[in-house]
């Protein structure tokens, strides 16, 4: 993780500001941007594993409307299946990228790289998704979002659990 190495005093900032978020709609939008801007990625999406539902929704997005997935379908949705991150560097080569999600929105993916997010009892109560890193994704990267989602599990725990 050492291309990270610079970002540990903005991750420590990050997390005493995310103490005071509350809410999924305070606290996703603020976690999406600390991911695209330590990644460097373009876009992010946060996907919400409803445990007791089939399906993952996202608001988060970047201006894109929610979008709800079957479980089993996508990226997001192999992530689920298999319990571990996937880096994939060109869609048009795999089998699990959704490209009528695109379609829908207007946007062009090119690379992802997503990251399970485990609750206390190791379950995934999400996905966290960044889209489009120029040159692509590495395992550096894989590292600092298995990190960061690791950072960022208690918050999204608590809020789910309120939530209910």
């Amino acid at each position: 993780m050492m291309k990270y190495a610079g970002n540990y005093l903005k991750l420590a900032n990050f997390g005493r500001e995310l103490l005071y978020k509350n809410s999924l709609i305070d606290g996703l939008p603020f976690i999406s941007e600390c991911a695209k801007d330590i990644i460097g990625a373009d876009r992010c999406s946060i996907f919400i594993n409803e445990l007791n539902k089939d399906e993952l929704w996202t608001t988060i997005s970047d201006g894109v409307e929610k979008i709800v997935i079957p479980k089993n379908m996508g990226v997001v949705g192999e992530v689920i299946q298999e319990q571990r991150s996937i880096i994939v560097n060109n869609v048009n080569h795999d089998k699990y990228f959704m490209s009528d999600i695109d379609k829908k929105t207007g946007y062009k993916t090119k690379n992802i790289i997503a990251t399970p997010i485990f609750n206390s009892n190791m379950e995934i109560v999400g996905v966290l998704e960044l889209l489009n890193k120029e040159n692509g994704f590495d395992v550096e990267d894989l590292k600092f979002m298995k990190f960061f989602t690791h950072y960022i599990s208690g918050f999204m725990e608590l809020v789910l659990l309120n939530k209910k």
